[in-house]
């Protein structure tokens, strides 16, 4: 009868263990789904309505990903991408930084008054790629949203 109970005992452990471990992974999950949706949107939000805090700067895109289609391998493509400081302090760009060498922005170091266009130049060379490419270009800078990450792609064919 002892041996029963222990059997059950150490049962119901092994159960309560898996039952914690799921339970956090939830957790963990449900608070990764929460923090993306909200930078996100926060993003978003911000450059298609402009409801930011109006005593600093706001950059808004007219566009944050931009799609080169079919390219033969070997070419340098080249796409501006332009912004507008929609609020009432000077907008900085801090830095533009891409996720490899075979792509390089270009852009104005000068502050970008309130009102104000702003383009980054992004030069993307197809030499040694094939098939979906797809390149990240970092923004930082003091805006109320002062991460943005602007997307290439380019379907790169021999």
């Amino acid at each position: 009868m002892a041996e029963v109970l222990s059997a059950k005992k150490k049962l119901n452990n092994k159960i309560l263990i898996k039952m914690k471990e799921t339970f956090f992974t939830l957790i963990f999950a449900a608070g990764l789904l929460i923090a993306c949706s909200g930078r996100a949107s926060n993003n978003s939000g911000r450059n298609a309505d402009n409801s930011a805090d109006s005593s600093m700067a706001v950059i808004a895109f007219n566009e944050l990903e931009h799609n080169f289609g079919q390219v033969k391998a070997g070419r340098k493509v080249r796409h501006t991408f332009t912004f507008e400081n929609k609020g009432t302090e000077p907008l900085v760009i801090q830095s533009v930084r891409t996720t490899c060498g075979c792509t390089a922005p270009r852009y104005d170091r000068r502050p970008i008054a309130p009102g104000r266009r702003g383009r980054i130049e992004v030069e993307f060379d197809t030499s040694g790629r094939d098939g979906i490419q797809t390149q990240s270009v970092t923004i930082n800078s003091n805006a109320t949203v002062p991460v943005v990450v602007l997307r290439i792609t380019a379907d790169v064919t021999q």
